[in-house]
């Protein structure tokens, strides 16, 4: 991370925020990229207390203009641009029967379209530096989650776009990585939105024994070192990846039993309290 430039989105709160303060700290010039420009001033006014470098740049992803406004920010501070990490996300949490099709535009409109603009604009940059191309999936991008059907299309959208650019790119250095946290200690749980669009507001599941959002930004700067094409970082993304390729169906029932039941979003059981 020494000297590289560092292009974070979703900078401003859990696993962005925690990447852009370890990255400052091992020599980073980070570049930190979300809406909330109030969080954004006062991250970088604390990584440059610490003595690192940071610029910051208020913006929509789900907007392609501003995506680019972002990259032409890191380009102007600093010539160019190692690391792209398209971290901005966010979830939800409704059964497919039951939610409004705005919800599953707006997760798909963060997740996807916002990895799509930013890594469109990024990636001359990336590709000149040798750099690498990072999308923060999920384990909802190995596997579908019930409850989370626009969270998982989107996680899977991002990897079907994240592995053909590595494809199309094999012969000019660029890496790219689709690191994949499972249940980590941040707010997205609490933004997540549910049927009706409205943020869910409170986590369904104890956050004491969640893998903390630093925890995962050092993982994340590991697998950028050893260039890995995909970061599983607990036992359960690792099973998850190993499972679905030998007992999908078995995984189809743990998945029911672990997270279907999560804020009665299993259908099985609604229907058969309603009966």
């Amino acid at each position: 991370m020494k000297d590289k430039t560092v292009v974070i989105t979703g900078a401003s709160s859990g696993i962005g925020e925690a990447m852009a303060r370890l990255y400052a700290k091992m020599g980073a010039k980070v570049v930190l990229a979300a809406r909330n420009e109030e969080r954004l001033a006062l991250l970088a006014q604390l990584i440059r207390s610490e003595g690192g470098e940071a610029v910051y740049v208020a913006a929509d992803v789900t907007k392609e203009w501003e995506c680019k406004r972002i990259i032409e920010k890191a380009v102007e501070e600093y010539d160019g641009i190692d690391v792209l990490i398209c971290n901005a996300g966010i979830s939800m949490r409704a059964n497919f029967d039951e939610v409004d099709t705005a919800v599953l535009h707006r997760v798909m409109d963060v997740n996807f379209w916002g990895t799509v603009y930013c890594a469109k604009y990024a990636l001359p940059y990336l590709v000149a530096a040798k750099g690498s191309l990072v999308g923060i999936s999920s384990v909802a991008g190995l596997h579908g989650l019930p409850g989370r059907t626009g969270y998982s299309a989107s996680k899977f959208a991002m990897t079907g776009l994240l592995e053909t650019i590595r494809i199309e790119n094999l012969k000019r250095g660029l890496h790219v990585m689709i690191a994949c946290p499972g249940y980590t200690a941040t707010n997205v749980r609490y933004s997540a939105l549910l049927a009706d669009g409205t943020p869910q507001g409170a986590s369904p599941r104890n956050e004491n024994k969640m893998m903390s959002a630093e925890e995962v930004a050092r993982r994340v700067a590991e697998g950028i070192a050893k260039r890995k094409r995909l970061c599983l970082m607990d036992i359960e993304g690792r099973a998850t990846h190993f499972v679905k390729k030998f007992a999908p169906s078995l995984l189809d029932r743990v998945f029911r039993w672990v997270v279907g039941t999560e804020n009665g979003t299993d259908a099985a059981e609604r229907e058969q309290r309603a009966n």
